[in-house]
């Protein structure tokens, strides 16, 4: 397992931070503070923010895949959008907040994976390494790759991506468009 930096281990409290101040009105991130301390937060990143209940069923996911504003900015962003903008849950509530976990992910650049069929891409995608993510004409989805560890199977991870994008689960048949990509993963 890779070593965490400093600044990557305050990441899931700098989100669950970003999400309190929503609930508070208060400042309780001090921003000028962690660029000073921690420069690297000044990088342009992209990161996922997942909260999960404490018995590990997912309550909000929300990142971004390529890097266009710096890791804090990303982390706070994220963190609130997968609390009151993710589409498939009702906005969190203050009560929940002590019931939940953060996890932020921090991703690599995703790199298109050229492959000619279904086995072809078996061969270069290493499962619970590799976060995917499919495009085919405007239909796009990703999973990142802590979801091999509900769906470990390769044809059932896949399955299941194809229809998060809006298509049929046998969607790799039309050849989309795949990337793949790693994560450094910390949580709580």
């Amino acid at each position: 397992m890779k070593t965490l930096h400093e600044y990557e281990k305050i990441l899931p409290q700098i989100a669950r931070k970003a999400v309190l101040e929503e609930f508070t009105g208060e400042v309780l991130i001090n921003k000028q503070e962690l660029y000073s301390t921690y420069p690297e937060l000044k990088e342009k990143r992209a990161t996922f923010v997942t909260i999960e209940t404490k018995e590990g069923e997912l309550r909000g996911c929300i990142g971004t895949l390529t890097p266009h504003r710096p890791l804090l900015e990303d982390v706070i962003h994220n963190a609130k959008a997968a609390a009151f903008n993710d589409y498939r849950f009702s906005p969190m509530n203050l009560e929940e907040m002590e019931d939940v976990t953060f996890e932020v992910s921090i991703l690599s650049i995703p790199e298109q994976v050229n492959y000619y069929d279904e086995e072809d891409l078996k061969d270069k995608i290493i499962p619970f390494e590799h976060g995917i993510v499919l495009d085919y004409n405007g239909y796009r989805a990703t999973f990142l790759p802590q979801v091999w560890e509900k769906l470990p199977d390769f044809d059932q991870f896949f399955a299941h991506l194809c229809l998060k994008a809006g298509l049929s689960s046998n969607c790799l048949e039309l050849h989309p468009d795949i990337y793949r990509y790693t994560v450094t993963d910390i949580k709580e």
